[in-house]
């Protein structure tokens, strides 16, 4: 093997290491069962906790409550408390979690051409 190749697949493997990392960077931050879907819930618009609680079947409002508060942290949703009595707590995606947008619909569109597979092929 020439060193010109020996020097080429190091440089992949090299640039194929950063992109695992970088995919392993997203997976960390979206890892667990309802990430997604609370960001999902927030895509189309302001909600109130309640508001996204109802709209994720089986989700608890502890683990929703943790949850926001890890995208909070994270930089992917803001939340915004309301001076009114009661207080009105809302949540929305910042502008840095509308980046993720595209990602969430690209997995439901892959989920459904996945369904529509994979019911065809049992029947």
């Amino acid at each position: 093997m020439t060193t010109a190749v020996k020097s080429q697949q190091v440089k992949t493997f090299g640039e194929c290491s950063k992109q695992l990392l970088a995919i392993n960077d997203s997976l960390d931050l979206l890892r667990g069962k309802w990430k997604i879907h609370v960001i999902g819930a927030l895509t189309f618009g302001k909600k109130r906790f309640k508001e996204v609680q109802r709209e994720i079947p089986g989700i608890t409002a502890k683990m929703l409550s943790k949850e926001l508060k890890d995208l909070e942290i994270n930089e992917l949703v803001l939340r915004t408390v309301h001076n009114t009595t009661p207080v009105t707590v809302e949540y929305e995606l910042t502008e840095y979690g509308q980046t993720l947008e595209k990602v969430i619909e690209e997995l439901r569109a892959w989920g459904v051409k996945h369904r529509k597979r994979i019911i065809k092929k049992s029947a």
